[in-house]
């Protein structure tokens, strides 16, 4: 296994981050959602080494292999930590993937960094650009649904997850878009990782502003979100960053839930790939012009 090593500048405790690295050409980094690792990549790596890219998966601390410290949860934090892994592998010419809370990580990474060694960005269900509602930020979710989330973590960790994953993938007595089988092994990953992490970084995505963050992304930007996703609704998060980045792509995937990585991973497969070779992300069915937003590329049907 691969590991890079960090010393926090605080605590000076060694702190490990699992990465794989496959594949040969540019690179592309993807960064886990919450509270899964980066083994949830499995349906865009296997199929884009075959597309000649080099794809890295790491483990967020406290997640996967990783170290899993008392602290460190924060974005700067975690940001510094995907900086770390990508200095230390001396990447060029970065395509940066974030999927929900790794969306956080790839807005504030443009908001520390300024776009350091990165050629392209896409959103995936992302958490961007601020998911808590206050008064500057109506279009946010309230503080009492977070609270909730925390109670039931703290209760009952396991069944909390049992739970999330089926609000996650879209799971209902009519529609069943994964497999139980691997329903629970979305929830083992997520069982895995440490409870402190878990929690605090439910924290972070929930309470982090990245609006300054978003504004500072200065390459070309492919956003994609479910207009079903129960949990990082469409209306917080795709439609909010859209509207701070007038020159991205942005693609909605009409009636698809959160986990678009595996419910629908070929279309995602061929909107990653044409993008980043191309700019456009093509993808298949036909894209139809959906109007709500200047920079709209379509909705997936």
């Amino acid at each position: 296994m691969s590991f890079i090593k960090i010393i926090s500048p605080v605590e000076k405790e060694e702190v490990h981050i699992h990465y794989e690295d496959l594949g040969t050409g540019q690179p592309i980094v993807f960064i886990h959602g919450w509270p899964l690792c980066g083994d949830m990549w499995e349906y865009q790596v296997t199929e884009l080494v075959k597309e000649g890219f080099r794809c890295i998966t790491y483990d967020r601390r406290g997640f996967g292999k990783s170290s899993r410290p008392l602290t460190g949860y924060d974005y700067d934090t975690l940001t510094s930590d995907l900086y770390a892994l990508i200095t230390q592998l001396d990447l060029q010419n970065v395509v940066l993937v974030g999927f929900s809370m790794g969306g956080g990580e790839v807005a504030r990474y443009f908001g520390k960094y300024g776009g350091e060694r990165i050629a392209k960005a896409v959103l995936i269900s992302a958490v961007t650009p601020y998911m808590l509602k206050t008064a500057d930020n109506p279009d946010g979710v309230n503080k009492a649904v977070f609270d909730e989330m925390l109670d039931e973590m703290k209760k009952d960790r396991i069944n909390f997850l049992d739970d999330f994953g089926k609000k996650f993938f879209g799971v209902t007595l009519l529609n069943h878009p994964v497999s139980t089988p691997m329903l629970e092994h979305y929830r083992t990953l997520a069982a895995l990782a440490s409870p402190i992490a878990t929690q605090q970084c439910a924290i972070s995505f929930s309470t982090t502003d990245f609006r300054q963050d978003i504004k500072a992304i200065n390459v070309p930007t492919l956003i994609i979100h479910g207009d079903n996703d129960k949990t990082v609704p469409i209306e917080a998060s795709g439609n909010c960053t859209a509207n701070l980045l007038p020159d991205a792509q942005y693609v909605v995937y009409a009636g698809e839930p959160h986990g678009l990585f595996f419910t629908n991973k070929d279309i995602l497969n061929k909107d990653l790939t044409g993008f980043i070779v191309s700019g456009v992300a093509p993808g298949e069915p036909a894209l139809q012009p959906v109007g709500a937003f200047n920079n709209i590329v379509g909705e997936r049907v």
